[in-house]
């Protein structure tokens, strides 16, 4: 698996994506739901707490994921085979793998400490 970004969960994406874009003196295309500012190192993602607000429940957040929550996003090429492997460790699953509405398949735990992690596999011909 590789760590590919480090998310924050808030009400205001355009707000931060905005703040975060000036500090890192980088180009981003705002929007209200979901914004990726890039790094050198890795991305600042910002999610809203739910992802799509066009119907009722549609794409609400795993239970336990608050407004100031920081998710850790690792892509990974086989999802059910890093399932397996991490269920392994005993974790706090919060979702088992999952198709989201977007075509990506991901899931989500929390660390021993309680920190987020959401695993989503990569598609195919990513590197």
């Amino acid at each position: 698996m590789e760590l590919v970004q480090s998310r924050l969960v808030t009400d205001d994406v355009a707000g931060l994506a905005c703040f975060y874009a000036a500090l890192l003196d980088a180009h981003v295309v705002s929007n209200d739901y979901y914004v990726e500012v890039a790094t050198p190192a890795q991305r600042v993602g910002l999610s809203r707490m739910r992802y799509s607000d066009l119907q009722q429940g549609a794409c609400g957040p795993p239970e336990g994921v608050e407004l100031g929550a920081v998710i850790l996003d690792f892509a990974a090429d086989d999802l059910d085979e890093e399932h397996d492997r991490i269920t392994a460790l005993g974790v706090d699953w919060l979702m088992a793998p999952t198709l989201q509405p977007w075509g990506r398949r991901s899931m989500m735990l929390r660390d021993p400490e309680g920190h987020l992690i959401n695993v989503f596999e990569k598609k195919e011909g990513e590197p």
